[in-house]
């Protein structure tokens, strides 16, 4: 199988890409949770009682290169995310390794992330389609920091193109494990609720992107 760089293959690329084509999951596993503002948002439970989310939708008056531009730009994220503890980009092993923090309400610890990820944008039977794939790695360059919790399974895909106007049809894949004494209910209620707010967010955020076009 070939392999793009940040380990992920092509097929992962091209997986992404037909997911645009569907309007909802196959497979009879996955259940739809929410569905606001033209967002659908499906689940499907593992083993350990956390939810893998699927979710397909349409963010409007947000072109698809302006979108894919300000998810992938860390510095601006910073100033529209509000739960961004610390964000930053580090070469390590010559792979280029995103660290990030992300604030929780008290009593509970912050969690952080270090992962790959990567951008392509893909030419698919004429169809101009935006993917950006992320998963979870180690790198003993950042290590674990006291009094937070380390995230060592999350792993998300991000598949976009124009929806022939001026928004987006998004595709999006998520799945995190927190850890910690997290009950599973508050995680997936959490996340039920975090994943279309996020989208509203950036959204909006793409609205204000100083170098949008």
């Amino acid at each position: 199988m070939e392999r793009a760089s940040g380990g992920f293959s092509e097929e992962q690329f091209r997986e992404a890409c037909a997911e645009l084509q569907q309007p909802a999951p196959a497979g009879a596993d996955w259940q739809q949770l929410v569905e606001t503002l033209g967002i659908s948002i499906y689940g499907l439970l593992d083993q350990t009682g956390l939810y893998e989310y699927k979710v397909f939708g349409v963010l409007d008056n947000c072109l698809p290169a302006v979108l894919a531009d300000v998810y992938m730009d860390l510095d601006y994220r910073k100033q529209w995310d509000q739960y961004v503890k610390d964000l930053y980009e580090k070469e390590c092993n010559g792979e280029t390794v995103v660290y990030w923090q992300v604030k929780y309400p008290f009593p509970m610890s912050n969690r952080d992330y270090v992962y790959v990820r990567q951008r392509r944008d893909l030419d698919v039977d004429g169809r101009k389609i935006l993917v950006v794939l992320a998963q979870s790695t180690s790198v003993p360059q950042i290590p674990e920091r006291s009094g937070v919790v380390r995230v060592n399974q999350y792993k998300q895909s991000l598949a976009i193109e124009s929806d022939g106007k001026k928004g987006s049809r998004v595709f999006m894949y998520y799945f995190d494990n927190p850890g910690g004494q997290i009950p599973s209910w508050l995680i997936n209620w959490v996340a039920k609720n975090g994943v279309p707010n996020f989208l509203k967010d950036m959204a909006k955020a793409c609205q204000n992107y100083p170098r949008r076009s």
